[in-house]
């Protein structure tokens, strides 16, 4: 079946992580960001992912574009900020294993895969953390990447699109 069968559209752009553990929040956060600037962005759903689940299998299946942002292992300094597209998102993941989120991404990734409905792009935003302990806020480092982070998701967006996204500036 073709995506236009499965009814595929829009770019989902999914923040994962958990906001009460200071760096592995930054996911959510930058995705919050872009959508208090693009609240209504033509074509873009904005999700915050929390912590996966399998109750948002669908909005992947059902997305033409995926963007995922999300604090990862880099082996980097942290704040570092890296994207992953189509095929080297799918080796970053793999590579990976289990993630400490309830479900792992690679398995919503797996679910599409096994019903033919992956997004026809995807990428991955990594934010290399520095701090993943109880606190609500992400530390100064991982802090001053979220403008970086939000451009590299821009870009995508652009690219894939030809829409325009306003990104947030340093504070």
């Amino acid at each position: 079946m073709t995506d236009q069968a499965h009814g595929k559209s829009g770019t989902l752009v999914l923040g994962v992580g958990n906001t009460i553990l200071t760096d592995e929040g930054i996911g959510p956060w930058v995705v919050e960001r872009l959508r208090e600037l693009n609240p209504e962005a033509p074509g873009v759903e904005w999700m915050d992912g929390g912590t996966l689940s399998f109750s948002i299998a669908a909005s992947v299946e059902d997305a033409e574009y995926l963007i995922v942002v999300d604090a990862t292992e880099l082996k980097s300094e942290p704040g570092t900020v890296k994207v992953f597209v189509d095929a080297d998102m799918d080796r970053m993941l793999g590579g990976h294993g289990r993630s400490i989120h309830e479900v792992g991404l690679m398995d919503l990734m797996n679910m599409a895969r096994f019903a033919d409905r992956v997004p026809q792009r995807r990428a991955l935003v990594g934010i290399q953390p520095e701090i993943v302990d109880w606190g609500t806020e992400p530390s100064p480092r991982v802090a001053a990447a979220v403008p970086e982070a939000a451009q590299a998701v821009a870009d995508l967006i652009k690219d894939w699109t030809g829409n325009d996204i306003r990104v947030p500036t340093a504070d």
